[in-house]
């Protein structure tokens, strides 16, 4: 059995680094679901999302993955055989329309090369031309996780907007929430889903929804069979900080101090060195001589950076050694992108020092497997840091 000392450096795209103040916030008594304290507890969690998620809107807890909350998104406010618009920006998007189909819904797919993110005109064409308004849900993933690519979400609304088309906005916000600037109710948004276990800082194993009004009005007639997925239950429910059912109660626990070391920082300052640590990691990219996957600058990841490996060399042979040699998790290329590209996270509990530990690591690992490259991504990174911090 081999024992390796220091840290394991978890730089994958999510599950993020649990900081210490939250899994001390975890490691509590759980307490009774049905008793004054954790009326406290929902009140002050509940209350507290709101504004991470840029809504005065309820914003729905589940016990659950972020498949859960896409699911409760869909069957909330659908009915089978209902049309919705889908735009294939990589794996996690692909994912959720195979869901959708699953559940009875006629899926339609507006195809990507997995390098760009949701396109506007696109969508506003597709939705001018469907004159009978058969589509009812638009939806977009707004940080799409396997390729390090943003969609423009406020520039989709935009252009549902100027199509005239009462379709609902539904957008995944999984490896974007608390990262990357996110407003739910500026940007007509009707169901935003998220997770726990990325920008939240959290182990997986909470799903939500923030709803707008018009989510609401359309699941008082959507027909998709629901129950543990209600919303009407659970705001019912929340509405005297309780549950329908069991809750996740020490899961709650960190989320509440998750909430509050964000508000220590300050969703500004959070977004700020999110988009810090994502430009020092691309200038590292670019003086190695390899190449970002996401082709348009305006559409850059702050969560995360994907790389292309150059032809011939394979990601995850590169991905094993430096897991082997350095004890540090990248994250793998996911379907059709399966070893051609590596993943480096740089979001939730993340500091300058991190970042130049995961370059300096990614640095050497590249120079082990002889992929042709140059040195001194590090050091361009780090130049970058520096300068600015003055």
């Amino acid at each position: 059995m081999t024992t390796r000392a220091g840290r394991h450096f978890l730089q994958i795209p999510g599950p993020t680094n649990v900081p210490d103040r939250v899994l001390r916030a975890i490691d509590r008594a759980t307490i009774d679901h049905r008793g004054p304290d954790f009326v406290d507890l929902a009140n002050e969690v509940l209350a507290g999302l709101k504004p991470v998620f840029g809504t005065e809107q309820p914003v729905i807890v589940y016990p659950s993955s972020g498949t859960g909350a896409w699911e409760a998104a869909l069957v909330n406010t659908l009915s089978p055989g209902d049309r919705v618009l889908m735009y294939e920006t990589g794996h996690f998007a692909t994912l959720w329309r195979e869901l959708a189909g699953r559940l009875g819904l006629e899926v339609e797919l507006i195809g990507g090369n997995w390098a760009g993110g949701a396109d506007p005109a696109a969508i506003e064409a597709r939705l001018a031309d469907d004159r009978a308004q058969a589509i009812k849900a638009v939806c977009v993933v707004h940080n799409e996780t396997s390729t390090g690519v943003t969609s423009r979400i406020a520039e989709i609304r935009a252009a549902i907007d100027r199509a005239g088309h009462p379709a609902l906005y539904l957008v995944d916000t999984i490896s974007s929430l608390a990262s990357i600037d996110y407003r739910h109710d500026e940007w007509g948004v009707d169901v935003t889903v998220g997770g726990s276990q990325k920008g939240l800082m959290l182990p997986p194993g909470l799903g939500f929804n923030a709803v707008s009004e018009k989510a609401r009005a359309a699941a008082a007639s959507a027909r998709l069979p629901r129950s543990y997925w209600d919303w009407e239950a659970m705001l019912a429910g929340n509405a005297a900080g309780a549950f329908p059912y069991t809750p996740a109660t020490n899961l709650l626990y960190g989320l509440r101090e998750a909430l509050i070391m964000l508000r220590e920082e300050g969703l500004a300052n959070v977004f700020a060195r999110h988009d810090r640590h994502a430009e020092a990691t691309r200038r590292a990219v670019r003086a190695w001589g390899l190449d970002i996957l996401c082709a348009d600058p305006a559409e850059y990841s702050s969560s995360l950076t994907a790389v292309r490996m150059p032809d011939g060399h394979d990601a995850d042979a590169l991905r094993q050694v430096i897991l082997d040699r350095f004890d540090m998790s990248l994250g793998a290329g996911l379907g059709k992108l399966k070893g051609r590209i590596f993943r480096i996270g740089h979001l939730g509990d993340f500091n300058d020092l991190m970042l130049a530990g995961t370059l300096c690591g990614v640095e050497m690992g590249l120079s082990l497997v002889n992929v042709p490259s140059r040195r001194g991504g590090v050091d361009a990174a780090m130049s970058y840091l520096c300068e600015e911090e003055h």
